[in-house]
């Protein structure tokens, strides 16, 4: 699907269109996790419009001729993905339509208009709005912009991984988040053709363990039931080519709870005042929980990939 030269050639595409996102320390806390490891956080959260996302999104409207962007940019998502593809239009002067679940909330829809985008609301779930976004593609020409299954999307995930390496360039793990396998796929192809000793973890919601079945039967398999509360998780099918590269490249995936999400939300609120989505703090989750466990002077870095508001709900602390 993808390999390092292409997740190099999307570093140097997207470079002055995204944020170079800093990794911090997470030290002098009152309840640490990784007791005795160097714990890193990646700020993706920090990235533009608020997630990783950006950097797919923009690579693939860089990279499709401009003929096509002329008849605008399509894509299906309730969540960070159409955002990050709304205002990468915005910013170049495309169209974009975004097609949207019946269970999408008012404020999502707001942001998507803020950016300039059209919306259209089909159906109660995914599935229903890219169904209707691939009918507008078809009857168009428009450009298709696909959350994960895409290589330009995942090369620019990719880099994520490539700024994790210059950034700390002796890290032992990384641990990163798992929806429908974009990020996770990109970054370990990154960090493998590169540092191979280093370790990646995967870390899937517990009610949506798409890959982590898929590689225990041997391919991909779509789940029955999707029983995570958090849309950006709630994946019940990965793509084939995404799917080789986690096999590939993915040492282990672990799996968290939605209430261990939010636990480690508000912890991650209460000890470094920073303000992820459940999704976002899914990689810390798998530490703050137990679920991966450090050894003594291992320097981990944990990627936060996604801002909102869920630990700060509570005043955690």
């Amino acid at each position: 699907m993808i390999g390092i030269d292409d997740i190099r050639a999307a570093e140097q595409r997207i470079r002055d269109r995204v944020r170079h996102t800093p990794v911090i320390e997470a030290n002098q806390l009152k309840t640490p996790v990784a007791e005795g490891a160097q714990l890193m956080l990646k700020l993706e959260l920090l990235q533009v419009t608020g997630s990783f996302k950006a950097r797919g999104a923009t690579n693939k409207l860089l990279a499709t001729p401009p003929d096509v962007l002329d008849k605008g940019i399509v894509a299906a998502s309730g969540g960070n993905h159409g955002l990050a593809t709304a205002q990468a239009g915005y910013m170049a002067g495309v169209q974009v339509t975004i097609f949207l679940p019946g269970n999408v909330s008012p404020e999502k829809v707001e942001k998507l208009h803020q950016w300039g985008a059209e919306t259209v609301i089909v159906g109660t779930v995914w599935d229903d709005a890219n169904a209707a976004a691939l009918e507008r593609v078809r009857k168009t020409g428009a450009a298709y912009f696909h959350p994960f299954a895409d290589p330009l999307v995942v090369a620019g995930q990719g880099t994520v991984g490539l700024e994790l390496l210059h950034q700390l360039p002796q890290v032992d793990t990384v641990i990163v988040a798992i929806g429908g396998g974009g990020l996770i796929s990109g970054v370990a192809t990154a960090i493998k053709a590169l540092t191979p000793h280093v370790r990646v973890i995967g870390v899937e919601a517990e009610g949506s363990p798409t890959l982590k079945n898929s590689l225990k039967a041997g391919g991909v398999i779509t789940l029955d039931r999707v029983t995570t509360s958090i849309p950006t998780l709630a994946c019940s099918r990965t793509d084939e080519r995404i799917y080789e590269l986690v096999d590939q490249h993915v040492d282990d995936i672990v799996l968290v709870t939605d209430t261990q999400m939010l636990d480690a939300a508000e912890w991650l609120w209460f000890e470094m005042g920073l303000a992820a989505d459940l999704s976002g703090v899914a990689a810390v989750t798998a530490l703050h929980c137990g679920q991966i466990n450090a050894t003594a002077g291992e320097k981990i870095c944990a990627v936060v990939c996604g801002a909102g508001q869920d630990g700060l709900a509570s005043g955690a602390g």
